[in-house]
């Protein structure tokens, strides 16, 4: 029964030895000599003026989060849209196909619009 794995076990290794092997031969083969000019922090050729830390606004995180929520609702759009075809030669399931697909769009523009309305996707 282990046979059945022993593929999977094999990809995963040679996945880690191609993603640690050349880090380990740069440190192990490259040469190391820090200097003073090399451990300065770099920022487009200026020194830097600002903490590394600084507080981004909430809105960023915002728009970030409402992208992935939505393109998420709109990868669940390509299965029903592969077995469209099917669906439609069925003739059981042709109006169920049909509105359960109705029914999450509903759904996906309430959000959508519930978020319009609230200023999400305002700018100022």
């Amino acid at each position: 029964m282990l046979n059945n794995y022993f593929p999977v076990l094999l990809f995963i290794a040679v996945g880690l030895a191609v993603g640690v092997a050349p880090m380990m031969l740069g440190r192990l083969l490259g040469p190391h000599r820090p200097d003073p000019q090399k451990l300065t922090p770099y920022e487009c050729g200026f020194e830097p003026f600002e903490e590394a830390r600084m507080r981004f606004d909430v809105r960023y995180y915002l728009i970030a989060i409402l992208f992935i929520l939505f393109d998420l609702e709109v990868a669940f759009l390509l299965p029903w849209a592969s077995i469209v075809k099917e669906l439609a030669g069925n003739e059981a399931v042709r109006l169920f196909g049909f509105y359960e697909m109705f029914v999450f769009l509903g759904i996906l523009v309430i959000g959508y619009v519930y978020v319009w309305k609230k200023g999400a996707l305002d700018w100022e």
